[in-house]
């Protein structure tokens, strides 16, 4: 089984036909960086090329900024709280209620389908995480995600009540 694997390994990133004699050796002959050691600071440095330190800073920046953008959404809402200090790209918050009550709202975004959020519980306190990884987004994305949010936390308080 291991020989048929290293098989198809070898033809999908070579892009070439292995014969079939060599599915079960241990022939190396064929294999590249990616399949011999470990290759993550040569990632960083195509990414360095293509891109450049000064292109590679602004866009961080400008996901920090987008989070810090949507930290000021949530801390305008009484209902909320931030959890946290938002630091880089990552926000996280939840209602200033229950446990279940925020479970129920992560559902409901999730579910909804248009932003995605990840739980995660620290201390027993539950909470949502908003993460600005994608080099699209905009400002116009943090307040649709925001609206969203509200829109779906107001129908959640509203049925609990």
């Amino acid at each position: 089984m291991h020989g048929i694997l290293i098989g198809f390994i070898l033809r999908f990133f070579n892009r070439i036909t292995v014969p079939a004699i060599h599915y079960f050796s241990n022939c190396s002959q064929h294999w590249q960086i990616p399949l011999g050691r470990r290759f993550r600071s040569l990632k960083l440095w195509f990414v360095l090329r293509l891109y450049g330190v000064e292109n590679i800073q602004k866009h961080i920046r400008k996901q920090i900024g987008l989070a810090h953008e949507f930290e000021g959404y949530v801390r305008k809402d009484p209902r909320f709280e931030i959890v946290g200090e938002v630091i880089m790209g990552l926000v996280c918050f939840r209602l200033k209620m229950s446990n279940e009550i925020n479970e129920k709202l992560y559902k409901r975004i999730n579910d909804n389908g248009k932003i995605h959020l990840v739980p995660s519980k620290i201390r027993d306190i539950y909470f949502l995480r908003l993460a600005v990884c994608s080099r699209m987004t905009e400002s116009s994305d943090m307040i649709a995600a925001w609206e969203e949010i509200k829109t779906l936390a107001e129908e959640l308080l509203k049925e609990t009540n």
